[in-house]
Parts: structure tokens; C-alpha cells; sequence
């Protein structure tokens, strides 16, 4: 296969960048050149300034070029981390936007699709982005279409929820970009199964993020994560499942041994959780985004769960001034 050119991508990485999706950016790239035997792909590190930059992980990497001499590239690929909705960065937006202008595509992975949509880059798109991150996003962003998959490709825009996701969306561009068949010959190079074109990301992404089996129980959680705010009463969801309510009951203690009321209380506390860490909402703003009416209820719940109060998680992050550890990694209720 002889590609008509080699396609450029620019990957514009900031600080405590996770390295494990960067990886899933580059490598992919690398493989379809190895397998192909030909250059389909370029790639170009980009970063605030050309000094090295630490991974999440403390891997340095040292960049090609700082955005304010980085080169016209086919695509721009933004990985961040947890900070991402308080990068300032003007060198970087004003050579996306001149890349952009030049007719290049432009993707996110991780927690990046925060910085996108902080400069208006998003506007017009479907998108996604890590699953901790995702309540702060659709709270911050309303008028965006945020969905809750492994990764989006919307027009001439890409976006993944990083890790493996990357990879996956990686490989349907190269498919997008090659065809199948070297597509495929990279995901077996990584020992990757590649999604079906027909594949349900929404349901695989919830699937893998709760390592639950049941189709019922998850299409169960999938209603529960729709319907945080305006509460669902158990029978009312399981008419929306057309089953009775036994057989949910039943189903949820088999799988999860806990009662579907419990694990939609779970969701909720979990949520704002991610919501304390990822945004700057008030507390009490996060409790009635979560269904909590009442501000005290929701604190007393939100400790007998975490073991803390939601104003230490956000006094936490202002000590801190960036994002602090989720929440959920102190105990799990």
C-alpha cells in the first residue's frame, strides 16, 4: 500500500499529561507504519515550551517544538490531565486555531475535551472524555453534546475517554484513513480486539468501567446515570426495562449483592463526588445535580460514604490548586 502522502499529526501534551494514552496515540501510528512498510503517518510532540515535560507518572519527555514555532500539522491530538479545565494557554490555542484554519482535524484524549471546550473548539461536535470527569463536563458545558462512550469521531473532530479507548478510536481513524485490513493488522500487533462497527460504546464503556456482566443490570445502571438529577422510582424503571420490579430486584442482588435502590444512591454519591473534584460548583449546586434537595442530607450521606465531608474535597483542591486524588479512592461505601 502506498498512502498519496503521509498524514502529520501533532500531539500538544501539557503537564502531568497521562502517558498511558499519549501511548495509545503514538503507537498505533508507529504499527500502521511498520506493518504497511510504507510512511502513512508522521508525528510531532508539542508542548507549552520546548523545557521537559512530566507524565502523570514522572516519565519526562522532552518535546519537538514549543507551540509558538510548532509546525502545520494534518491533525492535533490534545492530551492533558486532570487539570485540563484550567490550562491557560494562548501559544498553544492560537496554533490549533491556525491548524484548523489550514483544514486540520482536531482530537482530545483523557480529560482534554475540557480544554476544547473551554476555547469554543468543541462547539457543534459530539464528544466524550474520561468517566470521572464527565458529570463536571455536561454541568459546565450543557449545550454540548457529551456522551458517555469509549471514544467519538464527529465531523473533524475525535475524542476518547484515553487509556485503551484511544486506542480504539486510533485504530478506526487508521481504518477510516487505510482501510480495515491494516487496521486490523494493528490491533492484532497490540493483542487488541477491534470494536465492531456495529458495537454499542456506550454500553462496552459502561461495561468495562463497573466490570458488571449482566446486560440487564447495566442497561438498569445506564437509565440511573440518565436520570441523576430527576430521581427514578425502582418501578418506574423497571417499566422503562419492561420487567417487573421482583425481577430487577433479583437481578441486582445476584450480580451486585445490593438492591437497586442502594446502588443508584451509590451512583449518585459517586457522582457528585467526581463533580467536587472536577468542578468548581458549589456544594450545594453538586447535591441537587446528584438529587440531594436537601444540602445537610446529602452531607451526612456523602460522608457515611467517603468518610469525609464534600467541603474537605474541596478544600483539598484549593490547597492545592489543581485537582486532588477522586474522592473515591479514600474508601468505597
Amino acid at each position: 500500500m502506498q498512502p498519496a502522502r503521509t498524514i502529520r499529526f501533532g500531539v500538544l501534551i501539557f503537564p502531568n499529561f497521562p502517558l498511558m494514552a499519549f501511548s495509545a496515540i503514538i503507537e498505533p501510528l508507529r504499527a500502521a507504519n511498520t506493518l504497511s512498510g510504507e510512511p502513512c503517518y508522521s508525528w510531532v510532540t508539542v508542548s507549552p515550551g520546548q523545557d521537559r515535560i512530566h507524565a502523570s507518572n514522572g516519565i519526562c519527555i522532552e518535546p519537538d517544538f514549543a507551540a509558538c514555532d510548532a509546525p502545520t500539522v494534518d491533525r492535533i491530538v490534545v492530551c492533558s490531565g486532570g487539570n485540563a479545565d484550567h490550562l491557560v494557554a494562548g501559544d498553544e490555542t492560537a496554533w490549533i486555531r491556525r491548524n484548523l484554519l489550514a483544514g486540520a482535524r482536531l482530537g482530545a484524549v483523557a480529560d482534554a475535551a475540557f480544554f476544547l471546550a473551554r476555547r469554543g473548539l468543541l462547539d457543534g461536535h459530539a464528544c466524550t472524555l474520561h468517566w470521572t470527569s464527565q458529570p463536571a463536563f455536561r454541568e459546565t458545558f450543557p449545550g454540548l453534546d457529551m456522551r458517555p462512550d469509549l471514544y467519538v469521531i464527529d465531523q473533524n473532530r475525535f475524542t476518547s475517554a484515553g487509556g485503551v479507548g484511544s486506542l480504539d478510536m486510533m485504530i478506526e481513524i487508521i481504518a477510516r484513513d487505510y482501510g480495515p485490513e491494516l487496521s486490523v493488522q494493528v490491533a492484532q500487533w497490540y493483542v487488541h480486539s477491534p470494536l465492531r462497527p456495529d458495537a454499542d460504546r456506550r454500553m462496552l464503556a459502561l461495561r468495562i468501567r463497573t466490570g458488571i456482566l449482566d446486560d440487564l443490570v447495566l442497561r438498569a445502571i445506564a437509565l440511573m446515570e440518565d436520570s441523576v438529577e430527576e430521581l427514578l422510582r425502582m418501578d418506574a424503571l423497571a417499566r422503562r426495562l419492561g420487567i417487573s420490579a421482583d425481577k430487577l430486584e433479583r437481578a441486582f442482588k445476584a450480580e451486585l449483592s445490593m438492591s437497586p435502590n442502594r446502588y443508584y444512591r451509590s451512583l449518585r454519591l459517586r457522582r457528585a463526588a467526581d463533580m467536587l473534584t472536577h468542578s468548581g460548583l458549589p456544594v450545594n449546586e453538586v447535591a441537587l445535580a446528584c438529587g440531594f434537595a436537601n444540602p445537610a442530607n446529602f452531607s451526612r450521606a456523602f460522608k457515611d460514604h467517603f468518610g469525609c465531608l464534600p467541603k474537605d474535597v474541596r478544600k483539598r483542591k484549593s490547597v492545592s490548586g489543581e485537582s486532588p486524588r477522586p474522592v473515591t479512592a479514600i474508601r468505597q461505601g
